[in-house]
Order: C-alpha cells, then structure tokens, then sequence
C-alpha cells in the first residue's frame, strides 16, 4: 500500500485543524477556507452527473449547497475523513436538483421517482436480458402496475423539452427554418363539428371517459389539468383520451356526411 505522501499529510492535518478550530469558534472565515479548499471535491462529484441535460456549472452551484451543508455539520471527533462524510451530502443535493429541478414540465412527485425507479430497471434488465425489457418485465422488477410504469416512462419527455425557436437541424434549404414551422395549425375542421346536427348522437357514442373528456374540455371550457383533477386521471391520460375521441368524433361525422 502506497504511503501518502508528506505534503499530503500535512495538508490532511491543517484541513483538520481548521475543523477543530472551527467547531469551537464557528469562525465564517475559517467557513469560507474550508469551503474553499474542498471545490475541486464537488466538481469532481459533479462531473459524475455530466451530460445528462444539465450544464455542468449549474451541477456545480448545486453541489456547493451540499458541501456548505457538511461543512457546517462536520464534526471531527467522529473520526472519520470529511470527504466520506461529505460525499453523500453533495451527490444527494445532486440528485435533488434532478429530481425536482430539472423536469421543464410539472409533473408529480410520485411520477418522477417512478420514472427514475424505471429507468434503472430498465438498465438493469437490458444488461441482464441482453435484449431491451418489456414494460411487463420493467414493471415487476419495481413492483409497479403496467399503466402506471408506461405512463412514468413517458413522462421522461418532460425531463427535457426543445424550445419552438430551435433551428431545424435539416438540409441546407431548411436551415433558418425552426421547430415551429413543421407544427401544424390546429384544425380547423373540428370548429365546424358544431355544425352537424347529429354531434350530441356522435358524443353519445364515445365511452364514459372520453365523453366526459369533451364535454369538460369543449363545452365547459376546462384545461387538460383541470379535466386531471376532476377524472382524477393524470393530465397525459386526458390528452391520450382527448385525441383518441376527437379522432373518433371525426370518423364519425364523416361517415354521415
């Protein structure tokens, strides 16, 4: 086993000393030294989390949060390195900011740890699998219903959304063109919808849910979220079913015509 060396000795020592002496004096500018001397420790840390669709320095800023919550905690007479007891304060603050901070889109607390809890399954399955996992298989392996896994792993999409003004990484013609040019303009056919005399009949033919999906959303004129929160349904399950009953609706009408 390599012996540390003497420099390294006795910087372990005076970053010990600076502890000891903080503890009994709670001195801010032996704070600010000791929180200065481990930076190079949370950007390493944060490195680990690199290229997961955060800028490293925001990692960074997040880390430092974690390493002035150790420091203030750190008691020396426990024995053991600063760095093992602050590592998972850092990592864990970390983890927090991704959890919590790093969705673009509102979602639930319960959807984001299941979303995580998913996506390690699935990493896990695949290596054991050799194959990419089914959700079945997913769901088991996190003791999860399959509508609820689908759903968490779809709602991954929020994590990280592309602005309407990002330039289309197509042909040199399309160049200045963005996302936005390629979105159609909603339709202007489902306005005249109202129009037919037999609507209320096609409505009437959608199941329960979807029915109460258009009717909340088009004639009392409530948002997908708010629809969310009366079906008691998430807000992507009120998309999924106001799409599928618009498609419906449609076929409908034009089968009369």
């Amino acid at each position: 086993m390599t012996e540390p060396k003497p420099n390294a000795i006795s910087a372990l020592e005076e970053t010990e000393n600076l502890f000891i002496r903080y503890g009994r004096t709670k001195d801010p500018h032996l704070r600010e030294r000791l929180i200065a001397a481990h930076q190079k420790l949370v950007r390493y840390l944060a490195g680990k989390f690199a290229n997961r669709g955060e800028p490293l320095e925001d990692l960074v800023q997040v880390g430092m949060i974690g390493l002035i919550n150790a420091v203030d905690r750190y008691d020396p007479e426990r024995g053991n390195k600063f760095s093992t007891f602050a590592t998972p304060t850092i990592v864990g603050e970390i983890r927090r900011h991704f959890r919590d901070k790093a969705w673009r889109l509102k979602v639930p607390r319960r959807l984001q740890e299941l979303n995580q809890s998913a996506s390690r399954a699935h990493e896990e399955l695949q290596r054991q699998l050799g194959r990419p996992p089914t959700i079945q298989e997913v769901a088991a392996k996190i003791g999860a219903r399959e509508e609820e896994t689908l759903e968490a792993m779809e709602l991954g999409i929020a994590y990280e959304t592309v602005s309407l003004d990002s330039a289309n990484g197509g042909d040199q013609d399309s160049a200045s063109a963005t996302l936005a040019d390629f979105i159609g303009a909603e339709d202007k056919e489902l306005h005249a919808l109202v129009a037919h005399g037999d609507l209320e009949h096609a409505i009437a033919s959608l199941d329960d849910r979807e029915r109460a999906v258009i009717i909340q959303r088009f004639y009392n004129d409530l948002s997908q979220s708010e629809v969310a929160s009366h079906l008691q349904i998430s807000q992507m399950h009120v998309s999924r079913l106001q799409s599928r009953a618009l498609l419906e609706l449609k076929r409908l009408m034009d089968a009369d015509k």
